[in-house]
């Protein structure tokens, strides 16, 4: 086997295998089929990966449809957000499709399998049915309206379809096995009554499709020739056969080529929550601004936090295609982040817990620009201004009176550098009545300049700190993110709520300073603030106000506090 072989996932493995037996490479054709009930998130971005890295890799069409059958849960804004994100990632899509496109079509074919006795309408309580089911071990029973003659059932059903009956008193039942060992096949439910209206068809329709019915023939309409899903849909599959098989004969001279269901492991992410339901949860009860709150894992929430396209398409190709459920750490993720902008990010200084610091030797009404690299790992990225005068801001944390010989920051009687600027030596404090340090004075050496040449300039001392002049500071809101949740996996516990694993301290607000460059900056741009991390412009930013969203940190803090 060549080594190209050896690298294929299982998945193109089966293709490969296709394409050997007979099958057209330009009968290729995939769908990423998302329900419209929620915004997608990083979960999402494994099958958008899997199933457009396929049309990509055979130049075979992909469809984005939206598999939209429960008018109660779904939404434009969630097509509308869907498609925006989809376009995001990079991916471009051959044909926008919906379910609801083929009401017709399925509602017709129904009406053939009522016909060939394999469809039958059921007048029970849900309740009923869901007693008559069985267990896993012990076969379901029949329902006592599965032997209605076909001229009942069409007669049912065509009334159904009418408006004539309320909610829950008919179903339509696929005619299939109640004793079958795998109960989704035990006349499972093909049509309901929902008098609600459709975001897309309105009031036209009061019977709409299950998933289960809707989403394989939807897959054989457009002629879907691998129908790729996560593992939960495994037990489906039969089920989706079944349903394949038996509309194949009437229409495969219309549609010759059924499609094939495959799996693969969905994608699980530490301290993070996959299901929609409980996305949209976190979102009604206020625990997050919204569906694009930066703390949350949806691909707007990872767009706004300052995410780029390629660290999340980088992510997705480094976790791979499996048969096997695992949990990925949340922490891949954010080194794909943190590798992605460390080369395309620009390097600029900001302040976030800012203590006055006095050069007491540099003259009160001189200011200086200095050169300031942009991106050392971009030799494209070019230079820029930065203002240097007496009064400057530095980190609090940055200094200590005193302190032991690990400390290398600024504490009196010993030397740091400005970063682009001079070396300086801490000489005295000023501090209030509480004993907190309000104002540093320290000296500089005026021939220690960066870059001037001097061999002053070239002397090395241990620490380096980043700063901004006051004089010419811009303030800034800084919104900064710890994980939303406390423990790995929130919504393992059958004991407890998800909701009580929620982080207090996710988001803190700081009022920064930042240097000047940055107030002519455009929501969305990227930049590494020096020392200190990673950041991006805010969508709340407006001309007076400067917010900033902190994507994540230089390096991981949680892999440090594990082990502490």
């Amino acid at each position: 086997m060549s080594e190209e072989k050896k690298s294929l996932n299982f998945i193109e493995q089966i293709i490969e295998e296709d394409l050997s037996n007979g099958m057209p490479k330009e009968k290729l054709r995939f769908r990423f089929p998302p329900e419209p009930n929620g915004y997608l998130h990083i979960g999402h971005t494994k099958a958008i990966g899997i199933s457009f890295g396929l049309g990509e890799r055979y130049s075979a069409p992909v469809n984005l449809r939206f598999d939209d059958t429960n008018p109660a849960k779904e939404e434009q804004e969630y097509v509308d957000a869907i498609k925006r994100d989809v376009s995001w990632l990079g991916y471009k899509w051959a044909n926008e499709c919906y379910s609801s496109d083929y009401f017709q079509e399925l509602y017709d074919w129904a009406v053939l399998l009522i016909k060939e006795r394999k469809a039958y309408i059921d007048s029970q309580s849900s309740e009923a049915m869901a007693e008559q089911k069985g267990t896993p071990t012990e076969h379901g029973t029949n329902s006592p309206f599965r032997d209605r003659t076909v001229e009942e059932n069409l007669d049912l059903f065509s009334r159904m379809k009418a408006g004539e009956f309320e909610e829950g008193t008919h179903v339509l039942r696929a005619k299939i096995d109640m004793a079958s060992p795998n109960m989704l096949m035990r006349d499972p439910i093909m049509y309901r009554i929902l008098k609600k209206a459709h975001h897309r068809t309105g009031n036209n329709w009061v019977i709409y499709p299950m998933y289960d019915w809707t989403h394989g023939e939807s897959d054989y309409i457009e002629q879907v020739s691998h129908s790729l899903c996560s593992l939960e849909f495994k037990p489906h599959r039969e089920l989706y056969n079944w349903f394949r098989d038996n509309i194949y004969e009437f229409n495969k001279e219309k549609y010759p080529l059924p499609p094939k269901q495959r799996e693969f492991s969905r994608l699980n992410l530490s301290y993070t929550i996959m299901s929609k339901r409980k996305l949209l949860r976190l979102v009604e009860e206020g625990a997050v601004s919204g569906w694009d709150d930066p703390r949350m894992p949806t691909i707007s929430g990872l767009r706004r936090r300052g995410y780029t396209p390629l660290a999340i398409r980088n992510f997705i190709e480094t976790v791979g295609v499996s048969k096997r459920e695992n949990v990925i750490d949340v922490a891949l993720l954010e080194f794909k982040i943190r590798e992605d902008l460390n080369k395309s990010a620009n390097r600029v200084m900001g302040v976030l817990n800012p203590v006055k610091l006095v050069i007491t030797n540099y003259p009160e009404d001189k200011e200086e620009l200095l050169i300031a690299e942009n991106n050392p790992e971009d030799e494209n990225s070019g230079s820029r201004e930065v203002p240097f005068s007496r009064e400057l801001y530095i980190e609090r944390e940055d200094f200590k009176e005193e302190a032991n010989r690990k400390y290398f920051r600024l504490t009196l009687g010993k030397e740091v550098r400005l970063k682009n600027a001079y070396i300086i030596k801490g000489e005295s404090c000023i501090k209030d009545d509480e004993g907190n340090v309000t104002e540093i004075h320290c000296t500089y050496d005026p021939l220690s300049k960066s870059g001037s040449g001097t061999e002053e300039s070239k002397r090395k001392v241990k620490g380096t700190l980043h700063w901004v002049s006051i004089k010419h500071a811009v303030k800034a809101e800084v919104r900064v993110y710890d994980r939303l949740f406390l423990d790995e996996a929130p919504d393992s516990h059958k004991d407890k709520d998800f909701m009580e694993f929620l982080n207090p301290d996710s988001l803190k607000i700081i009022n920064a300073f930042v240097e000047p460059s940055l107030a002519t900056s455009n929501i969305g741009d990227r930049f590494q603030f020096q020392r200190l991390g990673y950041f991006n412009i805010d969508n709340d930013t407006t001309s007076g106000n400067l917010v900033f969203n902190k994507t994540v940190g230089l390096r991981d803090n949680w892999a440090k506090a594990d082990k502490s």
